[in-house]
């Protein structure tokens, strides 16, 4: 059926009168919008679902929602049978989100399933370990993360507080696609609801805070936070205090819950723009380090003093760097690394870790883009090895293995403590990521998202994708492109030899370039965002932060050039 024909079995029972009189208006009035909303269904992926709120098969609503959680529940049933099922949900700072978060709860328990469900908006880290710490057999959380305020969203965690990989993922879809509307479950059963709340917080900054204490003395760092709007205010300040860390300033116009992020045209810290506020907000203070964490507080931005005194923003795979030589350095002057250790890494991320690794005498394990995979390895490895820190460039990270997602909160409390040193022994985070380049290598990386909206736009993004697999380039800015890695075929190709390996990781619509002088260019198409981003990579020799101003200046010049070529 087209969409008009989708759009008319609207106008009928299951759906309720509002909104067969929305769909009725759409008819009536907006062609182009009614499309758009009904000429797909919102794709239930791996991870879960994210979109536009409204009307329509390919929005967030009533019915949307409802499907994908009776597809849930049909599968937990078949998944635990004769046991009482338990799930956590919590919600974001957006609109509907609590109305939402309701309504996912009432057809859960419709289902017979206990819920244990956050009173009011919570962090998504501290939505992981909830499903840990209170041993649920699932966990939901509504939220799209630091999309613009039309969006919203719903990832699904498993009983280890990770999001769902194989075998479950795709199981759960084909549940998801087997419901008709018909079939929602929609009248609840409150009995089958707890609800929680300053306690079960108490629960999750204790651990955050015994996860990632390594520090003792005094803590007079001088912290700059915002919240951009989102909910990290519900858990950060108190986490900061209970630290030690009480030198925190807030920034005021942003503190404040809001789903409309009234202040920034992107709640996203890797976006300099969202932490213009808390930088001027800095410099008044004259604080020593700056940080933001995105509406559902699972990514953070940092900001810190250069080597001219001047704060500086790093990027994800800086601030990832300078926290975990911090955490594996006293790993090792605490006597707890024999070589059963790893660090966890993503394909698109740098590759500084394989070294950083090496030095401290650990492994780097690597998984595709998400930290769900950065979980799959931790639970594939437990009992045999121990995980030490796990991050991806995209302004995530993992500091400890008690929440099983990447964790702003606690990423904060131990950048906290490494900027604490830094600043005992006169230096700042910037001068400690220097030592690490002087150490290991330097590597420098950009990140450009080209963004697609709508129906042409996926097509867009998947012919980009098909012409890098038909008509690969053979050289980047002189470089010669020596192998070439599809994550979608799961081969690797030496482009010298010819020879081609399997490649031991879930299939991904990923390719990945390296020449023979360390260059990487990655390309994929977000999983989350109608965008294809490519991720650039190249590295250096540092010998010392007197170098640092013309290493850089070299990397920024030799990314550029390979953007240009792509422009092309």
């Amino acid at each position: 059926m087209n969409s008009l024909e989708i759009a008319k079995t609207w106008l009928l029972p299951p759906f309720d009168e509002e909104t067969q009189k929305a769909v009725q208006n759409l008819i009536n009035s907006n062609p182009k919008e009614l499309d758009d909303a009904f000429y797909k269904n919102l794709e239930f992926g791996t991870g879960g679902m994210r979109g536009i709120m409204g009307i329509g098969t390919n929005r967030l609503n009533k019915y949307t929602y409802g499907q994908a959680t009776q597809g849930l529940a049909n599968y937990l049933h078949k998944q635990f049978q004769d046991k009482k099922i338990t799930v956590a949900i919590a919600f974001d700072v957006r609109h509907n989100s609590d109305t939402f978060a309701k309504l996912v709860a009432d057809v859960l328990t419709a289902n017979g399933i206990y819920v244990y469900l956050y009173k009011e908006f919570r962090p998504t880290p501290e939505l992981s370990f909830t499903v840990r710490n209170l041993k649920c057999d699932a966990g939901i959380v509504l939220t799209a993360s630091h999309n613009p305020p039309e969006y919203n969203g719903y990832k699904v965690y498993w009983n280890d507080g990770a999001q769902i990989v194989p075998p479950h993922d795709s199981a759960i879809i084909k549940e998801v696609r087997s419901v008709e509307f018909s079939d929602i479950k929609f009248n609840g059963d409150d009995s089958k609801i707890t609800y929680l709340g300053a306690e079960d917080d108490k629960k999750f900054i204790d651990a955050a805070v015994e996860n990632t204490s390594y520090l003792k003395g005094k803590k007079d760092l001088k912290i700059v936070y915002t919240s951009l709007h989102g909910t990290s205010i519900k858990i950060l300040p108190d986490a900061l205090a209970q630290a030690g860390f009480k030198n925190v300033f807030i920034v005021p116009e942003q503190k404040n819950p809001d789903g409309d992020f009234p202040t920034v045209k992107s709640p996203n810290p890797e976006e300099p723009e969202a932490l213009s506020l808390a930088l001027k907000y800095a410099e008044e203070q004259n604080a020593d380090i700056v940080f933001g964490t995105d509406p559902d507080a699972d990514r953070l931005g940092v900001a810190v003093r250069g080597l001219d005194g001047r704060l500086v923003l790093l990027n994800g795979n800086q601030t990832n760097t300078v926290i975990t030589d911090y955490i594996l350095g006293k790993w090792k002057e605490n006597g707890k690394i024999d070589g059963k250790q790893f660090i966890g890494s993503t394909i698109v991320t740098s590759d500084i870790f394989f070294p950083l690794a090496n030095h401290y005498g650990v492994k780097c394990k690597v998984g595709l883009t998400g930290f769900k995979w950065i979980a799959d390895l931790i639970r594939k490895a437990e009992g045999k090895e121990k995980f030490i820190c796990g991050g991806e460039e995209s302004f995530g990270f993992m500091p400890s293995d008690f929440v099983r997602d990447k964790d702003s909160i606690s990423s904060i409390l131990v950048a906290c403590e490494a900027a604490q040193e830094a600043k005992n022994e006169g230096k700042t985070l910037f001068d400690k990521l220097i030592e690490v380049y002087s150490k290991v290598g330097y590597y420098y990386e950009e990140l450009v998202s080209i963004v697609k909206k709508g129906k042409d736009g996926a097509e867009q993004i998947a012919k980009m994708m098909e012409e890098f697999r038909s008509n690969p380039p053979k050289e980047l800015v002189g470089e010669k492109i020596v192998k070439l890695d599809d994550y979608q075929s799961s081969t690797s190709l030496n482009l010298i030899t010819g020879q081609k390996t399997t490649i031991d990781i879930p299939k991904s619509n990923v390719l990945i370039f390296f020449t023979d002088k360390g260059t990487k260019l990655a390309c994929r198409p977000s999983g989350t965002e109608p965008k294809i981003k490519f991720y650039f990579s190249v590295q250096d020799t540092l010998s010392s932060s007197d170098e640092f101003e013309n290493k850089l200046s070299h990397a920024k010049n030799k990314i550029r050039k390979i953007k240009e070529f792509l422009e092309k």
